[in-house]
């Protein structure tokens, strides 16, 4: 095990906006947070970036870890550290971007892998298929950033970790469906309330209720969306173009397979999820897309519009891969692991599963340990580490 240093460091670059997302700070400057995980009397010429949408992985096991069996690591914080009511999508791939060139021009690596954890695979997945393949001019409202026009960095690899396919889909798939009146959030279908005790529909649930589900799911996402188009058309055409609106979407965590293990089936607790009882988390502070503004539900959230879903930015992946999926998470599926690995485009790539693995590795040091083998491992195989 080696010891390393820890180094704060600040990434800043110039960026013309219309309007401010971020609190405070001067108009046209970004400024991301980042820390450099640097084993001591180890030199390297790899460093494996992380990077979530809103952050918070700094000390994440995963991150330590890596560090500690020797691999230089850089986690980056994006420019909406733990707080995504306003965040694009397309904005974070430019911060990825900025620790990406700031990591080879200024730290002097000669090769990067984008380390995905969690909501991060999918990031790192819409920056490398914009960096080997840029297509996206505009985010899902028809304003910048032009990634096409950015000159993205490809990263040398990609090492995606318990990974989901991406936040537009998960929220998709977590969405409440029973939910019909948006305003009113205690007016419900009661057959589509997995939390209502009278509901006909108990689990194991049958296969044609899980389909009504997740049509009804969609649907929702649909309504709300075709409602964020109006309230945006309905600015501009007011001549308002800048003009936002914040607004809270109830019921975000209402997974029928968080009930029911049959779905999607692995080692998961029943009745439990990555944020604890998703009975509670359902209306709680803490659920996904609670807070939203129009343009961050655009491009963050919704299935229809997002530019940021993993499965669809895969292909465009061309670099090799290693794609772990843990055994007992309930936050990532075995069939987010399948889509992500079947739909990556590099001829190289590598899956494997840690059974029995929580999500954080939480209480599992010798799984978390297990999970870093394959990780050096690889890395050694592909030229990326000694």
């Amino acid at each position: 095990m080696a010891s390393y240093e820890r180094i704060p460091y600040l990434i800043l670059f110039q960026e013309s906006a219309g309007y401010k997302d971020t609190y405070a700070g001067p108009m046209d400057q970004v400024v991301l947070k980042a820390h450099l995980l640097k084993p001591k009397d180890q030199p390297a010429d790899t460093v494996v970036i992380l990077m979530h949408p809103i952050g918070g992985g700094e000390y994440l096991p995963m991150t330590v870890a890596l560090a500690k069996a020797g691999c230089h690591v850089i986690y980056c914080q994006s420019r909406y550290p733990n707080n995504d009511s306003a965040l694009i999508m397309e904005k974070v791939a430019l911060d990825m971007a900025a620790c990406v060139r700031d990591a080879k021009k200024r730290l002097g690596y000669s090769k990067v892998v984008l380390a995905g954890w969690s909501g991060g695979a999918a990031l790192s997945l819409f920056y490398q298929s914009q960096a080997e393949s840029p297509s996206v001019v505009a985010t899902p409202a028809g304003e910048p950033p032009d990634l096409t026009a950015a000159e993205l960095i490809p990263a040398d690899g990609m090492l995606l970790l318990a990974a989901h396919i991406g936040r537009s889909h998960t929220l998709t798939q977590w969405l409440d469906p029973s939910v019909v009146d948006e305003a009113d959030p205690d007016h419900r279908d009661a057959g589509l309330n997995l939390y209502d005790p009278q509901n006909p529909h108990q689990p194991p649930y049958d296969a044609a209720f899980v389909k009504q589900y997740r049509a009804a799911q969609r649907a929702r996402s649909q309504r709300i969306s075709a409602w964020v188009l109006d309230r945006l058309k309905a600015f501009k055409a007011a001549d308002e173009p800048l003009r936002e609106q914040g607004f809270v979407v109830h019921g975000t965590m209402a997974d029928p397979k968080w009930l029911d293990p049959a779905i999607d089936p692995n080692g998961r607790q029943p009745h439990w999820c990555f944020l604890g009882d998703p009975e509670v988390v359902n209306m709680s502070p803490i659920g996904l897309a609670r807070f939203c503004t129009l343009r961050s539900w655009l491009s963050q959230w919704s299935d229809e519009h997002s530019n940021a879903d993993g499965v669809r930015c895969a292909p465009k992946v061309t670099v090799p891969a290693l794609v772990i999926g843990n055994g007992a998470d309930d936050a990532c599926t075995p069939g987010d692991t399948e889509a992500l690995f079947n739909a990556l485009g590099s001829q190289d790539k590598t899956r494997t599963t840690i059974a029995d693995a929580n999500h954080y590795y939480s209480g599992q040091p010798e799984l978390l340990t297990q999970s870093v083998q394959h990780c050096m491992a690889w890395l050694a195989d592909k030229g990326f580490a000694d």
